[in-house]
């Protein structure tokens, strides 16, 4: 009985250093997709917008839901 134990034991021993290594591979695949999503974000930033270009830019919904409506904000006497 003693054997079934430590062979238990073992099948544990080894199925946390199985969780412990998909831990940090998983930890590393998050990071490097963090770091593409930041990478991006930076090109954006400093490619699309930088340099002045961003008084180019015209947002496609400009215009279209302004913060004030004077349709609904009537100022009724």
């Amino acid at each position: 009985m003693t054997s079934f134990w430590l062979a238990l034991s073992d099948a544990f021993k080894w199925s946390f250093g199985f969780f412990d290594l998909f831990g940090n591979v998983l930890n590393w695949v998050l990071f490097l997709v963090a770091m593409g999503f930041f990478v991006y974000w930076c090109y954006v930033l400093v490619v699309k917008l930088g340099g002045q270009e961003d008084r180019e830019y015209h947002s496609p919904t400009e215009g279209k839901h302004p913060y004030y409506d004077p349709k609904i904000y009537k100022n009724e006497g």
